[in-house]
């Protein structure tokens, strides 16, 4: 091991355990260890694979509250989510437990023979987890990796490794063979760097910043090696004059201050048609007044803490140069703590308008008519999410077909549902998760030609 991380509680800047962080040779050496265990764990028949899945989902099942309590301390997140988000990967891996006996290929008709293609897994995926959403992210790649027969190596962030850590003890009890999923708590620059670099790694999936994300990618090139990014986002909210206004401004603060703002698909910029404008801040201050801002070890949290003192400073960064309208509440002490916070931007050039806070701060900007509201939500380098909120339903289908974004929402703000397609346009990722075609993306295509 190369040393000890002290994993901290975000919501008193106290310390909760400590954990070793995995060397350069430990690496090497699990990955290998992974190459090994492939073999086998792709020749395990698809049913019995299936039934493995099912027993791990059901464990990770008698475990969610121990999961997410752990995810209240080291993450910060409230209860309600931290629930959520260990039941996802619960239902990531009983949705998936139906891939391995559906991964049929084709029959292709052809002259002179007969033409069948097969799905065949990659090998040893590496798998990159942030610390935002440790739990979900982790299950997202590890589930449709296991399911299409591929072995995974698994790194949590450094800051937030205690849920990834568990889940792949839990994986063992659930029966899984030794060594189909490691999990290797450490730092970037050391192990997930040695996933992109090792040639026994065949794909990685990295979860994270945009610049990081290119990295990962020019790295991955030097191999021609698979890679799936889903990377920032800086997600318009677009509410025309013809909406629900008192419904559209009561979900916007949630649309973004959920996680506290930590989210690639929080809806940061916020674009209100000029007639409705004043209207809509006047809704929108009292429920951002309203949401409940305490220590996620209390149930009636609704916001957490940032998860680290320098992602607080950097958030804080933001708000020096923005013109605040209004703002919530937030506890003092010692945790990583910013008030949700609501500011006006009328030039699109500003810093808060373009550049991803992840944070609890949303911009709200008029637009003119639904051409410029069009305009101003594809005005960046980002297209991951979005929402449409409008009683026209041709408006609603045009919009969110002009948008250039990967996940759009009508008169709602759902992004993630585990059964749908997952990902980003322009610098927002590279790649789709989920969806019943997520296996797919962990498989080689292989096609059989043979003659009559």
């Amino acid at each position: 091991m190369s040393g000890v991380h002290t994993v901290l509680n975000p919501a008193t800047a106290t310390p909760v355990a400590e954990v070793p962080a995995t060397g350069l040779d430990e690496t090497d050496a699990a990955i290998e260890r992974s190459h090994e265990a492939f073999a086998a764990w792709r020749g395990v028949a698809p049913g019995e694979r299936a039934t493995l899945l099912r027993r791990f989902a059901d464990v990770v099942d008698a475990h969610v509250e121990e999961l997410a309590g752990l995810e209240v301390r080291n993450a910060g997140h409230t209860w309600a989510n931290s629930r959520w988000e260990a039941g996802n990967v619960r239902d990531c891996l009983h949705y998936y437990a139906g891939a391995p006996e559906r991964l049929s290929g084709r029959q292709i008709p052809v002259a002179g023979g007969t033409d069948l293609t097969f799905h065949e897994p990659l090998g040893v995926v590496g798998i990159i987890v942030p610390w935002n959403f440790p739990m979900p992210i982790a299950g997202w790649g590890l589930a449709p990796a296991l399911a299409a027969g591929n072995t995974v190596v698994l790194k949590p962030a450094e800051l937030t490794p205690m849920t990834a850590i568990r889940i792949g003890e839990l994986a063992l009890e659930a029966g899984l063979p030794e060594h189909v999923l490691t999990v290797l708590p450490g730092k970037g620059s050391v192990v997930g760097e040695r996933f992109v670099t090792h040639p026994l790694v065949r794909k990685v999936c990295f979860t994270g910043s945009t610049e990081v994300g290119k990295r990962v990618m020019a790295g991955c090139a030097e191999q021609v090696k698979r890679v799936t990014l889903e990377l920032g986002g800086k997600s318009a909210n677009i509410v025309f004059a013809d909406a629900d206004l008192p419904a559209a401004a009561a979900a916007a603060p949630y649309a973004v201050f959920d996680n506290a703002g930590q989210d690639c698909c929080a809806r940061s910029r916020i674009l209100v048609e000029r007639s409705a404008y004043d209207e809509f801040l006047g809704l929108m201050e009292p429920a951002v007044a309203a949401l409940r801002v305490l220590d996620p070890a209390d149930e009636a949290s609704e916001m957490g803490p940032l998860i680290s003192a320098g992602q607080r400073d950097r958030v804080l960064g933001f708000l020096d140069d923005a013109e605040v309208a209004f703002s919530g509440s937030a506890p003092g002490g010692d945790g990583f703590w910013v008030a949700p916070t609501v500011v006006t931007s009328a030039d699109p050039a500003e810093r808060i308008w373009r550049e991803e806070v992840f944070g609890p701060v949303v911009a709200v900007m008029p637009f003119d008519d639904e051409a410029d509201a069009v305009a101003r939500a594809n005005d960046t380098e980002y297209g991951l999410s979005g929402s449409v909120y409008t009683r026209d339903l041709g408006r609603a289908l045009r919009v969110a077909r002009a948008v250039e974004a990967g996940n759009l929402s009508v008169n709602s703000h759902a992004s993630v549902r585990y059964w749908t397609p997952f990902g980003g346009y322009k610098q927002s990722g590279l790649g789709r998760e989920l969806g019943p075609d997520a296996p797919q993306a962990f498989t080689e295509e292989k096609n059989v030609f043979i003659a009559h």
